[in-house]
């Protein structure tokens, strides 16, 4: 009968110098308020609601674009926290040496898309090739639907440029005085 009770007791012994693993270990002193780390008060003043180098496009016209609420005469060219005039006349001024700027970018842009005015129209192949090689994908759009385009990759942090030439307006719409 002693040999069940000297057992427990050893039992006992062992695993009172054990501590369980699911135990929480015990703290030496106790927090209080005047504890630093625990009641040091930050605060953040928001200079600028908008991320600044979100770029977003709000209007457009035959003249230019209405950006970040800025009028933008003629062609334009968005980098990011960058608003450029491009120097093209239309869809048929576009080649390597106009787009040179979205390939020279820090940082490196991820996409750029380029609105051609009222229609959509086919860019030359080779000019999708070589920016392809150079790392940067080729969106080519009217106007309106890159407008609409660059504003959604830039929402979604998307390291995007933008080449845009304005619509031409429409005959049926004009007005004459």
């Amino acid at each position: 009968m002693a040999v069940p009770g000297m057992l427990a007791r050893a039992t006992c012994i062992a695993f009172g110098r054990l501590r369980p693993v699911f135990r929480q270990p015990r703290r030496w002193h106790r927090l209080s308020p005047t504890d630093d780390e625990l009641y040091v008060r930050t605060t953040i003043s928001l200079l600028e609601k908008q991320n600044p180098q979100d770029i977003f496009i709000s209007n457009y016209s035959e003249r230019g674009f209405t950006i970040r609420g800025d009028k933008v005469l003629g062609p334009v060219a968005i980098v990011p926290r960058t608003i450029l005039s491009w120097d093209v006349a239309g869809p048929q001024d576009i080649n390597r040496e106009s787009l040179s700027l979205f390939y020279i970018m820090e940082p490196k842009i991820e996409i750029v898309v380029l609105g051609v005015g009222s229609e959509h129209i086919k860019l030359d192949p080779e000019l999708h090739k070589f920016m392809r090689q150079k790392g940067i994908a080729l969106e080519v759009q009217d106007t309106a639907h890159a407008c609409a385009t660059f504003n959604y990759l830039v929402s979604e942090g998307r390291v995007a440029g933008a080449a845009l030439i304005p619509p031409r307006a429409k005959e049926g719409l004009l007005i004459q005085r």
